[in-house]
């Protein structure tokens, strides 16, 4: 990919948008019900990601004076300046979010087509304007935004929502603060930096710790759950690998708090939630005809 074009592309945060549609798709493959066709899923695939990209652009664009302060940011394209932040990008921000409304509607339904715009809604304005720069509870209300791609998944099969689904939402609610403040605490200075109230940086490394193993002790005991509503094996068996990985890391945290070990655990929190959304994936449609003939 030329480098203007992967440059364009790192506005929209690609890899957050994949995981977050990842996560629709283990919504519609974990919710019992006739499994919507493939159009509908991929209509409504693309329909989250570019939801999830337009929250990106708009996070990059309302940050870019705190992406300045951070080392780890600051070479993004609105803080080094190289992309100028004006009304036209907003309008495009905003057009792409329309779209992606608008086209979970028409081919899913009004349901899914909320909570699609609920997730950018929650990540754009509820953490990224009003909570980040204010309290340290600014992830955990932030991690609604991933539960509400589940949600919209699981509305493309049962728009009423059935315990999976929710349970799933759960989990990547209570996922989203320990993987953040992991990564808060490995780049503890760049947060200092930017004056943004982080729990490691408000609270110390140590509090941090151990509300991460709390809400990890937490999330992976309740991802077990789907298995006993008849998600099955395939399901259990990447649930329980992946929460056995981010519950060592977080307990290994918790023993010894500091950068090493927290960025140990925000690996281990992403080896979570990819065997536990490639978990719901294989265990809701595999056993309905999806094994490769």
């Amino acid at each position: 990919m030329p480098a203007q074009l992967r440059e364009f592309c790192s506005v929209f945060k690609p890899r957050i948008a994949a995981a977050i549609t990842l996560s629709a798709l283990a919504g519609i493959a974990a919710t019992p019900g006739p499994a919507p066709g493939a159009g509908t899923v991929l209509v409504l695939a693309a329909a989250v990601f570019l939801s999830a990209a337009s929250a990106g652009a708009f996070n990059q664009y309302v940050e870019r004076d705190l992406d300045r302060r951070m080392a780890r940011t600051r070479s993004r394209p609105f803080a080094s300046g190289r992309y100028r932040a004006g009304p036209a990008w907003l309008a495009g921000i905003l057009l792409l979010l329309a779209f992606a409304v608008a086209a979970a509607a028409w081919a899913v339904n009004l349901a899914a087509a909320l909570h699609v715009f609920l997730g950018a809604f929650v990540y754009g304005v509820v953490y990224t304007l009003w909570l980040k720069r204010r309290t340290p509870l600014n992830i955990v209300v932030g991690g609604l935004a991933g539960s509400f791609a589940v949600l919209a998944g699981a509305a493309a099969v049962d728009p009423g929502l059935s315990p999976v689904p929710l349970i799933l939402a759960v989990v990547l609610f209570l996922w989203t603060p320990p993987h953040f403040w992991s990564l808060a605490m490995a780049v503890r200075q760049d947060y200092v930096a930017a004056e943004v109230p982080m729990l490691p940086v408000v609270r110390g490394d140590a509090v941090a710790a151990r509300a991460i193993l709390a809400h990890t002790a937490a999330l992976v005991a309740l991802s077990l759950l789907p298995a006993l509503f008849g998600l099955g094996l395939l399901y259990l068996a990447g649930a329980a690998a992946g929460g056995a990985l981010f519950l060592a890391a977080s307990l290994r945290l918790a023993r010894q708090p500091g950068p090493a070990a927290a960025r140990a655990n925000f690996r281990a929190s992403l080896a979570q939630l990819s065997l536990l959304q490639l978990g719901a994936i294989a265990g809701g449609w595999l056993p309905v005809g999806w094994l490769p003939v």
